[in-house]
């Protein structure tokens, strides 16, 4: 069966051998160096100023983000159930916020965050999702983030890169947490957040809030290459290993442009067979399509071909079906779920199979890799 799924992703196998190694226990020298090895590989991920591992979901970072760094009002974005979870976090802990509501497909503007921005000087923090994993959507946080720091710099920028970091390069330039989940583009088992945070928002951490969550206790234990808490000694090995693997498959750089062409290929592919993608910016981590089919689809996808894809929450249950871009995917497996598709189309009798997905597919990833290496001679 091919896990398809925006997370978790399918773990490599030379990152379940590395953690399937004997149990170290977390304050010993030999564990240490491990966890220096992955902080310091960690800070060419995140490009901030200084990261944080948490042993939970990425949903624990979203709430130790919230708690630490917003400490009056905050402002979150909600055009799907990441978005909503935060404004969601802060009501859980007492903090009053204000929602900017889209449906699941449409993104934020930088003109209606400014306004409220605007009108309400008691905001002192901004979250909001990179990619929204609930539709598949790009929301333009790097734009947003600049223009709040150009009027507002006191307001912290929180961006929950959970389906975004290890997919795309990200400009950190005006980012004050960054967000990351080990079951995403990291390739791992869950259990594993991460948090890059800029030098703004370490001063304003202070002396941080809460227990567990406090990431003035983390900062200072981690910068000793050890946890405030049990840390989770085994997805910090994997860590390591796969941001090793990646390295080894010729770094970040070739592993976003891998991302961004398969992407493209995969919508062009599944668009040619009349399908229609579901968000009005799509990001990179997934294919996300609309189709009052979608059950079926997912159905045949997983019993007749071996693929299975994630579908809609919500609203948008049986209506939506995801294919995740996330991670080291090989080519001939991508091309494989866009024909398996095709195949599930024609068993439906939506459309005769004629190997039209394979074929755009190739084209569109092929075509691309050829041309960047003709640019390069």
């Amino acid at each position: 069966m091919l896990l398809f799924t925006p997370g978790p992703t399918p773990v490599p196998e030379s990152v379940r051998l590395a953690m399937a190694g004997p149990t170290l226990h977390h304050r010993t020298p030999e564990f240490e160096a491990i966890f220096a090895v992955a902080r310091t590989k960690l800070f060419e991920l995140m490009v901030t100023d200084e990261v944080v591992m948490l042993a939970s979901s990425g949903t624990g970072a979203m709430e130790a983000a919230v708690t630490n760094l917003c400490h009056r009002k905050l402002l979150n974005v909600n055009a799907g159930k990441f978005g909503q979870r935060f404004g969601l976090i802060a009501q859980a802990h007492g903090l009053p916020h204000t929602e900017i509501v889209h449906e699941w497909d449409t993104p934020a503007t930088v003109g209606e965050v400014m306004e409220i921005l605007r009108s309400d000087s008691e905001i002192d923090a901004l979250a909001i999702q990179i990619s929204e994993s609930a539709g598949g959507l790009r929301h333009p946080v790097e734009e947003i983030a600049a223009a709040v720091k150009a009027e507002r710099p006191e307001v912290m920028v929180i961006a929950d890169g959970i389906t975004a970091v290890g997919v795309e390069r990200i400009d950190t330039s005006n980012i004050d947490a960054l967000i990351a989940g080990s079951q995403k583009a990291l390739m791992l088992p869950p259990g594993l957040a991460i948090l890059g945070l800029s030098n703004v928002a370490v001063e304003k951490i202070g002396n941080g809030r809460g227990y567990y969550f406090n990431l003035a206790s983390e900062i200072k234990k981690q910068r000793q290459n050890t946890t405030a808490y049990t840390a989770p000694t085994t997805l910090i090995i994997g860590l390591k290993a796969i941001l090793e693997e990646i390295e080894k498959q010729g770094g970040l750089g070739k592993l976003y442009c891998d991302t961004a062409r398969r992407a493209k290929a995969t919508r062009f592919a599944l668009e040619a067979l009349g399908l229609h993608s579901y968000p009005k910016t799509p990001a990179r981590s997934m294919t996300t399509i609309d189709d009052p089919d979608a059950n079926t689809i997912r159905s045949l996808l997983k019993s007749d071909f071996g693929v299975n894809v994630a579908g809609g929450q919500d609203h948008l249950k049986g209506k939506i079906f995801r294919i995740n871009q996330m991670g080291l995917i090989e080519p001939h497996e991508m091309v494989w779920v866009v024909n398996a598709v095709e195949l599930a189309l024609a068993k439906m009798g939506r459309r005769p199979f004629d190997g039209t997905a394979a074929r755009i597919w190739n084209e569109t990833y092929y075509k691309t890799m050829l041309s960047k290496a003709k640019g390069e001679e």
